[in-house]
C-alpha cells in the first residue's frame, strides 16, 4: 500500500474514490488495520484507490484534516471529503462504505455521459 507525502496528497485524491489512511509506525491498532485494508483493496480492486499518510511525516495534513486518533480513514470522492472513521474498523464494514461511495460516484460519472 502506497505510502504518500504532503506534497502529492491534492493530486492523489483528485479522481474517482480514495481511502486515506493516517497511522503511525508505533499504532498497535494501525498495525492491526493494515492487512484489512491490503484485503479490502484485493476485493474491491482497481474501483477504489487506498493510501497511507504517516502522522508523524505530515503533521500539516495531520492538523489540517483535525486528526486526534490514529488509525483515521477519510473517504474522499473526487478530492471532496465524504466521510471520516476514527479507530480500528474491520473488513466487511470498511468495504460496506466503499461499496456505497462507489456507486454515488460511478452514477455521477454515467450521469454526464
Amino acid at each position: 500500500m502506497e505510502i504518500i507525502k504532503e506534497q502529492d496528497f491534492e493530486k492523489t485524491i483528485q479522481n474517482g474514490l480514495v481511502v486515506v489512511d493516517f497511522f503511525a509506525n508505533w499504532c498497535g491498532p494501525c498495525r492491526m488495520m493494515a492487512p484489512i485494508l491490503e484485503e479490502a483493496q484485493k476485493k474491491l480492486g482497481d474501483s477504489v484507490k487506498i493510501v497511507k499518510v504517516d502522522v508523524d511525516e505530515s503533521e500539516n495534513l495531520a492538523k489540517k484534516f483535525g486528526i486526534m486518533s490514529i488509525p483515521t480513514l477519510l473517504f474522499f470522492v473526487d478530492g471532496q471529503l465524504k466521510d471520516k472513521h476514527i479507530g480500528l474498523m474491520m473488513k466487511d464494514e470498511f468495504i460496506e462504505i466503499c461499496e456505497k461511495y462507489k456507486k454515488i460516484y460511478f452514477q455521477f460519472v454515467f450521469s454526464l455521459l
